[in-house]
This record gives structure tokens, sequence and C-alpha cells, in this order.
């Protein structure tokens, strides 16, 4: 296993607001500096960076901008995330669109997974039917993903239709994408990470890692929550995971490569 980190953490995580009325435009972006990002996640150590699709769209036009930030770092881009409703039909072309667009550019920059987040609740209450929507749109996911040679995953995530473990058992039953456990959102929709691991071992393609605090509520650097990450790492080397370990923290109150110290440091307590 390789260790990444996500560029999330410098300005946190924000949307355009073009896709407010132009769905095939709303792109997920950190709002900081990926410069800077990519520079201090490789001197923190790490081998690897994930970033959202708006910030590496915004390379599309100037990439060799981005892979002399990479190659002067010596880091690789290893995925990018991106995320849709992915439940109403008329639009659904328009979030399949901008998601190939991603896909087109982790393939062009050399990343090899498409991590992709989404099934939105419906105010009205979300519809048995939504997760049969949710899955058919992921199973198109992973063919274009595939079709550039990239594998696709799916990361549950709070404020979706796939909170929960039976959420998320309803849903792994109805598609073929891999599975990315987050840890730490996992946690919060009531699912212990490590047993859902060990659960799904045959779909994890990709792995988030960030701590947790209940009360008050929190997304934390590594060590500084209540995970067990001795469990995780025990349960991903069970079901012989090889690939990358990514912290994603969406957020921190300091030096953003500070959190990015810490959680290496974590890491190599755990990984010794």
């Amino acid at each position: 296993m390789r260790l990444g980190y996500s560029t999330i953490t410098w300005g946190g995580v924000v949307g355009d607001a073009v896709g407010v009325t132009s769905v095939k435009d709303l792109f997920y972006r950190a709002n900081g500096s990926m410069e800077r990002a990519i520079a201090d996640i490789a001197a923190e150590g790490y081998e690897g960076v994930e970033m959202f699709d708006g910030n590496v769209n915004d390379y599309a036009d100037r990439p060799d901008d981005l892979r002399r930030v990479l190659d002067d770092n010596g880091i690789v881009l290893v995925s990018v995330y991106t995320g849709a409703n992915f439940i109403y039909d008329e639009i659904l072309p328009e979030e399949l669109s901008r998601t190939e667009r991603a896909a087109d550019l982790a393939s062009r920059f050399g990343a090899e997974a498409l991590v992709v987040g989404g099934g939105a609740r419906r105010a009205s209450g979300t519809r048995p039917t939504d997760y049969d929507k949710l899955a058919l749109a992921l199973d198109k996911v992973a063919d274009l993903a595939e079709a550039r040679g990239l594998h696709a995953c799916y990361h549950p995530h709070l404020s979706t239709i796939v909170e929960n473990p039976d959420e998320l058992e309803t849903l792994m039953q109805r598609t073929r994408i891999g599975f990315c456990p987050d840890t730490a959102h996992l946690l919060a929709g009531g699912g212990d990470p490590a047993a859902l691991i060990r659960r799904y071992p045959d779909r994890v393609r990709h792995v988030h890692l960030k701590d947790f605090r209940a009360d008050p509520f929190g997304f934390l650097p590594l060590g500084q929550g209540s995970i067990d990450f001795s469990d995780v790492i025990a349960a991903v080397r069970e079901i012989g995971y090889d690939r990358w370990l990514i912290v994603e923290l969406d957020s921190y109150e300091g030096d953003p490569r500070e959190a990015a110290r810490i959680s290496k440091a974590a890491l190599a307590r755990l990984l010794a």
C-alpha cells in the first residue's frame, strides 16, 4: 500500500456557482492553491495526491503546468473525485457528461482511480426506486472509467441516500462499481469502518482515511478522534488490498500541512 493525501484540506470543498443553472458545469473544487497543496503533501512524505474534478479541470488547457508541479515534487496524481445526484432522469445525461470529462482528465494525467459520491435525498423523501436509479448510473460511471483504464469506486457520504450500512447494502446489491470506504463518513453514518471493509472484500478499490469526533461533530487528522485505525489497517490487509491509502480531511483550523504531518505520523505508527 502507498500513501496519498487529498488536496481538499487546502481551502475546503466548494462548488462552481455556474452549476446552479448549468448542471454539466457543476464541479467540485478545493478553494486553495493546488501548487502549494501538492508541494506540502510531497514535503510531508506522501507519494500521491487526490484532486477534485474542478481543480484538475483548471489545468485542461495547460496540462504541462500540472505535470510540472507533480514532477517537480516527485509525486503522482492518484485519483480524481467527482459526484452527482444520479437519480433524476432528465439531468442524468448532463451529469454523466461531466463525469466523463472527469474520467478523461484523470486518464490524461495518469491517475488510476475515479472516485464518485452522490445519490440525492429528495425533499419529498427517498423513493425505493432511487437506489435502482443510482445503481444504474454508477454502472455507467464504471463503464466510462474502465474504457479509460481507470477503476471507479463509490464513496458513501453523509447527506446522500447512502449514509448507513443498510443503505450501503441496498446499493451494493444493485451495482457493480467498486467501493471506496471513507472511515469517517462510515462511522458518522452508524457503521463500523473495519467491519464494512471486511464485508465487501472484493469491492474495495480505493480507501479514504480521516478520523471522526461525534460531539462536537468534526472530521479530524488520524489519531485525534474515535476511529480504531489499527482495526481498519488490519481489515485492509486481511482482504489483500494493495493500492492507495488516501487521507482525505475536509478542513483544518490550522495550517493544512500540519494536519498532513499529524496523519502521516499516525500512519507510520500504524503501518510499522
